[in-house]
């Protein structure tokens, strides 16, 4: 166990069950609770967000759950002006690859008009209840939280 209380590779099927943060939904009941967490590799630290039991890397199975910082800069991003039609009265939809200050990326999107963004912008990371329509969700997805980048000074 790492001093999180979490887990440490190599893991075996029976430990990676649907609680563990190194699956989705994992991963989300953590950030519901606030922790964005990842997995680093033992061998090449490749920080890997969302965990994952293995090192996309290296391939290594000896991997650590660590938390991540909220913050980081925008290292690319797009926008989306035709979203599936559940997404339809968000459009136009910022998203980035945002690069954490830890060095991970994650992708999200960014609570910002496409124009107001550029690389290098500073964000952070909030937490936020689904605000799409429900039947746009798979059910397991219902209960996870949204992730939105918030641009920062």
């Amino acid at each position: 166990m790492t001093d999180g209380g979490y887990p440490e590779g190599p893991l075996g099927p029976d430990e990676i069950t649907a609680e563990s943060p190194f699956t989705l939904p994992g991963f989300f009941d953590a950030l519901s609770d606030a922790d964005l967490l990842a997995a680093e590799c033992n061998d090449c630290d490749a920080v890997l967000v969302p965990p994952r039991p293995a090192c996309h890397a290296c391939g290594s199975r000896q991997v650590s759950i660590s938390e991540q910082p909220r913050t980081g800069t925008v290292y690319s991003y797009t926008e989306v002006r035709r979203p599936p039609t559940a997404f339809e009265d968000l459009a136009p939809l910022t998203i980035a690859v945002v690069e954490l200050d830890s060095g991970a990326r994650l992708t999200g999107r960014v609570d910002a008009a496409y124009d107001d963004i550029e690389i290098g912008t500073p964000v952070e990371l909030t937490v936020r209840s689904p605000d799409v329509e429900e039947e746009a969700m798979l059910s397991y997805e219902r209960e996870w939280p949204l992730h939105v980048f918030e641009t920062r000074d």
